[in-house]
């Protein structure tokens, strides 16, 4: 896919097509939520003959990873030959031979090329990532399956590497932000697609949300047809240079300020900016992190804003459930077609009026039939992102990523427009 020469009027065809033709479609890749792990897995085909293979998102993966210690078998799996177009065009950092295997096999080939391969439920990183090609089915435009004969990836041999991953997930799918071979950027050579996605997790476990890849429209049913990503506020992207590899294919947004029931939320406001000496502080985005996590110092002042925005007959549970530092009694929470009839959370952007609303269904989480909580969890973020924007409040809202605009967009909860992530266009396969 990237190794082949085009004569110079070809390009320029290529090119042209490139300009009238990548907006016009658009990649739909459904998403499941794991009951148990409460993690968000896609499925793809891979390998000839293929087979299906679940993979954790992760926004600020390098590339598609799998686990090739157990058995990958593929009549078309191509490791990359050390300089060549593959590993350069992956930015690989190093070459070598198999060394923990008696003879060679995928992941562990001879004079082959590497990348870093990380999970990001344990903050695990691998530095023998092999590149290599295969053929790949993911996602489908409607009514159309899409197959690329030769998707970028990388192997890996390591057990460790696929601690707390939900059953039957053997890899990870990386939509980083930077990375020529991350699912994104890898897609966006075909013609017909962008440089710009869209994430729109279901709340539920027992139906799907959906990925879109592509300039829009994303359309979704309420039960009318509607293009959800009309209603969009932008904020813009910013790259942590700072936290060395480990950042770089992240997703930062600027978070100013966070308003509960309309008052600000009393903060250490140099926290929620990146540190440009070392590339810790600011607001992460991450599907791999259930619940939002707040630093310390911010979650006990949310903490004491949520609790005085609550109507005076709600009674504060003591000691909190699991994870999470607040709980209530749910029995005097109205109900309200944005979910439980809480304080609203603004998180505010770039400006006053650029704001991402997060109502009821996203803010707290139902426990048991009688005690509710809030849905954030304080946690000692010195060395981290002051703030990880979870799935939770990711959940029945539209994230849309523009990667050469370098722009973020929110929706806020589709639940306004009666309408969910998981009635994504019916014509789609899988």
């Amino acid at each position: 896919m990237v190794t082949f020469k085009l004569p110079l009027s070809m390009l320029l065809l290529f090119l042209l097509l490139n300009i009238f033709v990548c907006s016009s479609e658009v990649l739909y890749i459904p998403v499941t939520k794991d009951a148990s792990t409460l993690e968000y897995i896609i499925e793809v085909g891979q390998r000839t003959p293929l087979i299906p293979i679940k993979l954790l998102i992760n926004l600020g993966g390098r590339s598609l990873w799998v686990d090739c210690d157990k058995g990958y078998k593929s009549s078309t799996y191509k490791p990359g030959v050390c300089n060549s177009t593959q590993c350069t065009f992956a930015k690989s950092h190093a070459c070598g031979d198999c060394i923990f295997k008696p003879q060679v096999q995928p992941g562990c080939s001879n004079n082959t090329c590497y990348i870093w391969g990380e999970n990001p439920l344990i903050n695990w990183f691998h530095d023998r990532a092999e590149i290599a090609e295969d053929v790949l089915a993911i996602g489908s435009t409607p009514g159309v399956r899409v197959t690329w004969p030769r998707f970028i990836f990388s192997c890996l041999l390591d057990q460790d590497m696929m601690r707390q991953f939900a059953n039957g997930v053997t890899g990870v799918a990386g939509f980083g932000r930077e990375s020529p071979v991350s699912i994104p950027n890898q897609l966006a050579l075909d013609p017909r697609f962008t440089k710009k996605f869209g994430i729109c997790l279901s709340s539920s476990t027992q139906s799907r949300g959906v990925i879109f890849i592509g300039s829009g429209p994303y359309y979704v049913y309420n039960p009318k047809k509607i293009d959800i990503s009309n209603d969009i506020i932008y904020t813009k992207l910013i790259a942590n240079t700072r936290g060395g590899f480990v950042t770089s294919e992240e997703y930062y947004i600027q978070v100013s300020s966070i308003r509960i029931a309309g008052q600000d939320v009393p903060l250490n406001k140099t926290l929620l900016s990146i540190n440009k000496k070392n590339g810790v502080a600011g607001t992460r985005i991450s599907t791999a992190t259930p619940f939002t996590i707040l630093h310390t110092t911010i979650y006990d002042a949310f903490k004491t804003a949520f609790i005085k925005a609550l109507p005076k007959n709600v009674t504060i549970v003591e000691p909190p459930m699991k994870q999470f530092g607040l709980c209530f009694s749910s029995k005097n929470i109205k109900s309200t077609n944005v979910g439980p009839d809480v304080p609203v959370i603004d998180f505010v952007l770039h400006k006053p009026s650029a704001f991402w609303r997060i109502y009821g269904t996203n803010s707290v989480v139902q426990v048991n039939k009688d005690v509710m909580c809030l849905a954030f969890v304080g946690q000692d973020q010195t060395s981290e992102p002051s703030i990880v924007i979870g799935g939770h409040q990711m959940e029945e809202n539209l994230l849309v990523f523009d990667l050469v605009g370098r722009n973020i967009g929110f929706s806020s909860s589709l639940k306004l427009q009666q309408a969910s992530c998981s009635k994504y266009d019916n014509t789609i396969l899988g």
